[in-house]
């Protein structure tokens, strides 16, 4: 089934997802779209249903066809200070900020959102597999992290990012106990505990 195209009849919509929030590395990437109302693009969906190749694709095609995009980033170092919840908040904020068209209402994928100066949002949980604009964020979102993580296992390769992108896998957590942290691990997510599990 292919995902609705708007929330509204009128209003210029732009869909807002983040990258990254469960890792234990890296930073969390968000994006916002807006779509044109007059295209339909029944191949979006939430970036975590999608292969790579399909993500990759896909990005190309949010890039070349949206009215306006944006990418905002909040550091590993940035999420230490203020939480994972408002890095995640400030890197929609900071995608938002990005959009060289202002949006009427901001569709936000989750349940939580901490508002925008004076626009409208509505928050929708699962939104990246209900609308498209809020999947054409994830797809943006998903792959410039992505991106990102693999420029940063060139630096440090014993954690192999390129496979795991920051996520806490078996193989992840090993290499941390083994290595310890880098620069680019989050210090406030306790990886004593983790490592503990395994």
């Amino acid at each position: 089934m292919n995902l609705k195209r708007y929330y509204t009849d009128n209003l210029i919509e732009a869909g807002c997802d983040e990258a990254g929030r469960g890792c234990i590395a890296g930073p969390v990437v968000a994006a916002s779209v807006i779509l044109p109302r007059d295209m339909d693009f029944p191949e979006f969906d939430d970036s975590k249903k999608l292969t790579e190749k399909q993500r990759e694709r896909l990005r190309v095609k949010v890039l070349e066809n949206a009215l306006a995009y944006g990418v905002g980033i909040v550091s590993a170092e940035e999420i230490d200070e203020i939480n994972i919840l408002n890095a995640s908040f400030l890197a929609m904020h900071r995608a938002i900020d990005q959009l060289k068209i202002r949006p009427e209402l901001l569709l936000i994928d989750g349940n939580r959102f901490n508002k925008y100066h004076d626009i409208k949002h509505q928050c929708i949980v699962g939104g990246d597999a209900k609308y498209q604009s809020i999947a054409a964020a994830s797809i943006l979102a998903k792959t410039t992290r992505d991106h990102m993580m693999e420029e940063l296992a060139n630096q440090y390769p014993a954690y192999n990012w390129k496979h795991n992108k920051g996520y806490p896998t078996i193989e992840h957590k090993n290499a941390v106990a083994e290595h310890g942290i880098t620069p680019y691990h989050r210090k406030t997510f306790n990886m004593s505990i983790q490592l503990k599990l395994f």
